[in-house]
């Protein structure tokens, strides 16, 4: 069995189609046991022999040198492939049909776009339609490598997010890689820290202390002349600096 083989659908009537024989070569099954397997369904549901799924018959030339032999197969929609594919068990099984299931989407996303802007390309084109394939199943890797990529930060910020201590608000700043000036803003507009009348210093929000997010700690200053003095401070916990790196930083929020 190839996993790097690309699943084949088409097109017929503006609808996507995959065959039992394209299927069985996917799957690395003998195309007899998949028209088995479809047998048995329509004999327990004949409704979808219309619906879902229509059988198509060949002839091929005979080996032995006698007449044609006939062959058969069935064009299944996307229903009937699913259904189908829910007897082919295994973790392989399971990515393989994955496999599948974005070629579906992705050549059902080309036919709608077509259906916006007018046919750009020859969907009775076996070749045409497999460089089409062949494109989103590049986009899906690509996109999947972006994924892998990202995972790195995740597990950064999972280590953050279960160690002990806080930060002050300006080096959390730098952990978050923004201006502080940037993330006292932030944090002011979007309801966790604020100023009491006539104080020089922040608060956290109550909401924030109380989910872990904030704590307050008594810190000692020093003055511009030298002297020292005892204040309060509100600091960024590890949960709390996770938090925000999944609110500020969106495409990492998206990987997650």
């Amino acid at each position: 069995m190839h996993a790097e083989r690309n699943p084949v659908v088409f097109t017929k009537n503006g609808e996507v189609f995959a065959n039992s024989r394209d299927v069985a070569e996917f799957f690395g099954k003998e195309h007899r046991d998949v028209l088995r397997a479809i047998d048995n369904l329509l004999q327990q549901a004949p409704e979808m022999r219309v619906r879902n799924f229509a059988q198509t018959v060949s002839e091929r030339p005979n080996p032995s040198g006698g007449a044609s032999i006939q062959s058969r197969s069935f064009n299944m929609d996307r229903d009937g492939f699913t259904l189908l594919a829910m007897g082919f068990t295994g973790g392989k099984a399971l990515k393989w049909k994955l496999r599948y299931i974005e070629a579906f989407n992705a050549m059902e996303a080309e036919l709608r776009r077509i259906a916006n802007s007018g046919p750009t390309i020859d969907l009775n084109d076996p070749g045409a339609l497999r460089g089409l394939l062949l494109t989103y199943s590049e986009k899906a890797l690509q996109l999947e490598k972006q994924v892998q990529e990202l995972l790195p930060s995740q597990e950064a910020l999972q280590r953050i997010s279960a160690a002990d201590g806080s930060l002050c608000i300006t080096d959390a700043a730098k952990a978050l890689q923004m201006r502080p000036s940037d993330l006292f803003d932030w944090l002011r507009r979007n309801g966790w820290i604020y100023k009491r009348v006539g104080a020089s210093h922040d608060l956290g929000y109550s909401s924030k202390t109380q989910s872990g997010f904030l704590e307050h700690k008594v810190t000692t200053v020093l003055r511009a002349d030298g002297s020292e003095k005892v204040t309060e401070q509100v600091r960024v916990t590890a949960k709390g600096l996770t938090k925000l790196a999944l609110l500020i930083k969106p495409a990492l929020q998206e990987a997650l």
